[in-house]
């Protein structure tokens, strides 16, 4: 019992007494009465309104923001067309008619393409290349080609052509007709052409000269159809 009550042992329980104290005295003990943990996943109280209750969000939801991409695509298109248009009003009219009837239509994106289909309709009739001319020409235009192909090969020439390049391209006209979307298009091209003999005398042309080119072409396609692609429905020389 001496032992046990020795010095050492009766300051450990005095310590240990007056912590636990203090530990009370600071965290208080429950009574039964205390309000609950806040639930922040519930909402704020609703309020009333006329008798009904009225749901009040945590935050203001922001009003729906536009489409800022189609807007932009809309500001894109608008400026493609003015420099297209260069000033000309109806022309303008007449793209936005274009690109209101067919989604996909941009004056840039067009042109773009009209440029490849052109080098490609003038090398393939150089080369007497039906199948590409088919795929790329209306039906009337086709048989132009064709019989002027036919008439060629009748006389045993052929045509040593060469493409250069475009050095100008410009929409001239636009319109809708209510079936089909019709652009014309001005071209000056620079190509290298000869017409020879079945000896391979010069008939025409020359193989060493540049020879600048204007055509004028109108392409056209329906909006509706699942085909995206234009065909050349109609071929001259501008004024």
């Amino acid at each position: 019992m001496d032992d046990f009550l020795d010095l050492p042992t009766l300051i450990a329980i005095v310590v240990a007494v007056f912590v636990l104290f203090r530990l009370r005295s600071v965290l208080g003990t429950r009574t039964g009465n205390e309000r609950p943990p806040i639930d922040r996943t519930r909402s704020a109280p609703a309020e009333k309104k006329n008798g009904e209750e009225t749901v009040v969000p945590l935050r203001p939801r922001p009003a729906p923001a536009p489409d800022l991409d189609e807007e932009r695509r809309a500001r894109k298109l608008e400026a493609e067309i003015e420099q297209a248009a260069a000033g000309n009003e109806s022309l303008a009219a007449g793209l936005r008619a274009v690109a209101e009837a067919d989604p996909t239509f941009t004056p840039k994106f067009f042109l773009d393409g009209a440029k490849q289909a052109y080098e490609m309709i003038v090398t393939a009739f150089a080369e007497g290349d039906r199948q590409t001319l088919r795929n790329l020409l209306d039906k009337e235009v086709f048989e132009g080609f064709q019989r002027a192909i036919a008439e060629r090969e009748a006389a045993g020439h052929r045509n040593d052509f060469t493409f250069v390049g475009l050095p100008r391209v410009e929409i001239t006209e636009a319109e809708y007709d209510k079936r089909n979307v019709l652009v014309t298009v001005r071209f000056q091209a620079e190509v290298v052409s000869a017409i020879r003999d079945k000896d391979g005398n010069l008939v025409e042309g020359n193989a060493d000269q540049v020879e600048i080119v204007a055509d004028e072409w109108t392409f056209a396609r329906n909006p509706k159809s699942r085909d995206p692609n234009w065909k050349v429905v109609a071929t001259g020389r501008p004024d």
